[in-house]
């Protein structure tokens, strides 16, 4: 199911990474008490009332002519504010409202997107008439929080999932095996598409997608079907001049949630930069089927090692993605483009299998007989048995008497286990350690 992306918006040092950081949980953003540190968005799960959701923040907008680095980050902002489902609006409680403030609410008045008005930095909330004058900017009713102590943003977050659609909207429940190609802007992901739908055998519809904005457009190959993702997103091309690797990650986001198999493209004249990394990082985290895809191989001079050095600097800048296969294809010539989608085939296949319990369990304790479990202390640490409790990703439970001494290495260990046993090519796996309950 894709999930309702909420942008934290507003000017510099209101608190939006504060707020950030409290609604995900954890201390993500860098926070300083110094105007626009904030440069890149950030982005993390969340979940409230029953409703899963990715939360967003952004650098502070500014509207100073001439500040190339203000602009950069309003070019950025806007981009969120495109792509989102609900905005989520902070300003200055302590402060009153400021011109920028006026400005932000006019960019977000003419988005047309659902607007919740956060004021921060509240101390007193019996005191309404500090964060009343916020009604002036035509946004609806301010909420007041103090993002600093977690103060009221309950009232925020269900202010905020009234807002989303219903959540049938997001639904996916088509059979076909949904495909989002992803990867920095000039890598050919255009050209990708283009590939794939222009052969003679593919059959092309574009149907809207659950995303707004987006068109998804399902193909047949080989009796099998296919629906390339936000084709729109794809194809439209950017109105970023300046550094754009640093604004292609939010529609990427979208279509890495709503996908089986994601296809992480690379340039293979360019290599494998941060930007690369930092989306594919993402694929890995959301738990997607993924392949690596080095395009414009036919630009590239050749020798009998290039592919293997090529390979070997992937694998070393793309640790993460050890398990994803690499295949090297030519969009512009469409070279190896239909391999491709058998290996699209293969991977879907090995992201939804599930193991028979009873082999699962034989092949964990033989790994455990020849490598036993490290000492937990005056208690020896053991695993009893294991069970795989979902697909896609495949996701393992590990019952033991000792859940926190099983220690992040055996795990690992464990993890290249059942992949040498049962595959799962170009699938992540989930492990987790529970308690088992009742005695030894």
């Amino acid at each position: 199911m894709a999930k309702p992306i909420v942008a934290i918006v507003g000017r510099p040092n209101v608190g939006k990474s504060t707020l950030f950081n409290h609604l995900i949980g954890q201390r993500r953003a860098i926070v300083e008490d110094v105007p626009g540190v904030t440069r890149d968005r950030l982005y993390d799960n969340c979940d409230w009332a029953g409703r899963e959701f990715m939360v967003i923040d952004t650098g502070g907008i500014r509207f100073e002519e001439g500040d190339i680095f203000a602009r950069e980050v309003k070019l950025q902002a806007e981009l969120a504010i495109e792509e989102a489902d609900v905005i989520l609006f902070v300003v200055d409680a302590r402060e009153g409202i400021s011109a920028e403030d006026e400005q932000v609410a006019n960019l977000l008045r003419r988005s047309g997107k659902p607007v919740v008005l956060a004021a921060n930095k509240v101390e007193n909330f019996d005191r309404q008439l500090e964060y009343y004058e916020f009604y002036k900017l035509g946004l609806g009713e301010p909420i007041p929080v103090s993002a600093m102590h977690g103060l009221n943003t309950n009232d925020l977050l269900d202010e905020v999932v009234a807002r989303f659609a219903p959540a049938q909207t997001y639904q996916e429940d088509d059979n076909a095996i949904k495909i989002a190609i992803v990867g920095r802007p000039n890598v050919g992901k255009s050209s990708l598409v283009n590939a794939f739908l222009g052969e003679q055998r593919v059959i092309v519809s574009d149907i809207p997608g659950t995303t707004r904005d987006a068109i998804d457009t399902p193909f047949r190959y080989d009796g099998n079907d296919y629906i390339l993702i936000d084709t729109a997103g794809i194809r439209k091309k950017s109105r970023i001049k300046e550094t754009t690797e640093r604004y292609s990650v939010i529609r990427s986001l979208k279509s890495i949630e709503r996908a089986d198999v994601v296809l992480v493209m690379l340039d293979a004249t360019a290599g494998v930069i941060e930007q690369d990394q930092r989306i594919a990082g993402y694929v890995h985290e959301a738990g997607k089927a993924n392949i690596v895809v080095v395009n414009k191989w036919d630009l590239v001079e050749k020798d009998g090692h290039t592919m293997n050095k090529f390979d070997k600097d992937i694998r070393e800048d793309l640790k993460f993605l050890a398990y994803a296969p690499i295949m090297y294809v030519s969009a512009l010539t469409k070279r190896r483009i239909f391999k491709l989608l058998e290996l699209v085939d293969f991977v879907a296949e090995q992201h939804n299998r599930r193991i028979n319990t009873a082999e699962l369990n034989r092949v964990i304790n033989e790994a455990m007989m020849l490598n036993p479990l490290p000492g937990g202390g005056g208690k020896k640490v053991k695993i009893y048995y294991t069970t795989q409790v979902r697909t896609a990703p495949p996701t393992f439970v590990f019952f033991a008497n000792q859940p926190d001494s099983v220690h992040f290495s055996y795990l690992r260990y464990l993890d290249n286990v059942l992949r040498q046993n049962f595959g799962f090519e170009g699938s992540p796996i989930r492990l987790m350690v529970r308690q088992k309950s009742g005695k030894d």
